[in-house]
């Protein structure tokens, strides 16, 4: 689809790269008619830090710029820069400094990082000093052409560092409100942490909230999943949009409000192309339904 018939924000989902995202990633874009992706450039739940095929970065990178798909990193689920064991602190600095090279190999707009445990109640304190001793240099070596990285706050269980989006305040001071530094909000997280997005009017609240503490220009992504959990269940357990316990009405809303005009909409529910492919459509839908 030619750039300028993109409508904003963009929609698409989380896909496949076994078989080489020039290939299987694209050709799923392509079935679902995605207008932006999120894929995984190593093991999701591992250290492993594959070498570039620079060869097939380039491809890929063809592919996204001929069918005009702006692509996102989901670094991996092991990553927890507030960490008390000092190898896992140490490998989520090496392994989000590698996500957001990949992410610049790829052409990738952002690399998202969960925004983790301190672990212990007791450690919370050194958590954010240990975050802007080692993230600090990681982002000044970041250039115009390197992915944004982007915090998408968990489902508030455990001694999680963003309990809730007010927290999310410490995570810009430890990063020195760096630019590169942006937010990716997924709605099953933020409903399971116990914000009442399901009331009417409460994603536009929430919204709002996000934009008062972060500012509209760091809102760069929406993860768009339903819960399987009630509001506040502190579970992060996707489920496909409408078959929740959240419905369809906040996902209107969502679409609706300005902050998220330029972030787009990644679905990461369940199944494959059959099912995103209905949900990518009825989310282009509640964005067409909206009056301009």
């Amino acid at each position: 689809m030619p750039k300028s018939e993109i409508v904003r924000p963009r929609i698409g989902a989380h896909v496949p790269t076994s078989g080489g995202m020039a290939k299987r990633s694209i050709a799923y874009a392509e079935t679902i008619q995605a207008e932006a992706i999120q894929v995984f450039t190593s093991n999701p739940r591992g250290w492993a830090t594959p070498k570039a095929n620079p060869t097939a970065d380039l491809a890929f990178r063809e592919k996204c710029e001929e069918l005009d798909i702006e692509t996102y990193v989901h670094a991996p689920f092991l990553i927890n820069l507030g960490s008390p064991t000092v190898g896992t602190y140490e490998n989520s600095i090496r392994s989000t400094a590698y996500s957001l090279q990949r992410g610049q190999d790829i052409g990738a707009l952002g690399v998202v990082i969960h925004t983790g445990s301190a672990v212990d109640v007791s450690h919370v304190e050194n958590a954010w000093k240990q975050i802007k001793k080692g993230m600090l240099p990681v982002l000044e070596k970041l250039t115009n052409e390197s992915p944004m990285l982007l915090l998408e706050p968990t489902a508030g269980q455990g001694q999680s560092l963003v309990k809730k989006l007010d927290d999310l305040e410490n995570y810009l001071k430890a990063f020195e409100y760096h630019p590169k530094v942006g937010i990716c909000l997924d709605t099953c997280h933020v409903f399971a942490a116990g914000h009442d997005i399901k009331k009417k009017g409460g994603m536009t609240e929430t919204l709002d909230l996000l934009v008062q503490i972060a500012g509209i220009e760091r809102i760069q992504l929406i993860h768009a999943n339903d819960s399987m959990d009630v509001l506040g269940a502190l579970k992060d357990r996707h489920q496909n949009l409408g078959d929740g316990e959240i419905g369809l009405d906040p996902f209107k809303e969502l679409l609706a409000h300005p902050a998220i005009k330029n972030a787009p909409l990644i679905l990461e529910t369940p199944g494959e192309e059959p099912e995103h492919s209905k949900e990518v459509e009825l989310l282009k839908k509640f964005r067409s339904a909206i009056k301009k």
